[in-house]
């Protein structure tokens, strides 16, 4: 018997996946739509830069679950379109800290937007009151796993 055949495409860790996967592709449309010209990675970075600015490029690798180098090409990008910036880090000479530039707050507001259009898309699925307590469920599911992931990073 093939072992493949005994997951359930309807768990847990599928669905979720599933649900990350089908809305960035969906989100990823739009931003091909806007003109943009940016990659969903690409947009994911600049976005991370914007909420974590100014960050080392291994924070900001962290956070979107990359590695460095992998991160270094989506921010050569951006930097190449005038949209943020590396700076040596103060502290660290050898540590570059990444700054968001100007030019990129339009280009933030119309992933805000789309983000926003793309969020409204997929809660048409459910009755608002239903997408509220299921957005809810999520953000306490959300919390639990990283309670449980501090925990056992300490030990």
């Amino acid at each position: 018997m093939f072992a493949g055949k005994s997951y359930d495409p309807d768990s847990f860790g599928f669905v979720v996946y599933d649900i990350s996967r089908l809305f960035s592709l969906e989100r990823e449309r739009k931003i091909v739509a806007a003109g943009l010209e940016l990659t969903a990675f690409e947009s994911r970075t600049l976005v991370h830069v914007a909420r974590y600015q100014p960050a080392r490029q291994s924070v900001l690798a962290e956070s979107l679950n990359i590695e460095a180098m992998t991160l270094s090409g989506y921010l050569d990008r951006l930097e190449n379109r005038g949209l943020l910036r590396r700076e040596a880090d103060p502290d660290d000479r050898r540590a570059k800290l990444i700054f968001l530039n100007d030019t990129a707050v339009p280009v933030l507001d119309e992933l805000k937007r789309i983000a926003k259009e793309t969020i409204a898309d997929a809660s048409q699925a459910l009755p608002p009151e239903e997408w509220q307590r299921f957005l809810n469920n999520l953000l306490t599911v959300r919390a639990h796993l990283r309670q449980l992931n501090q925990e056992n990073r300490k030990s």
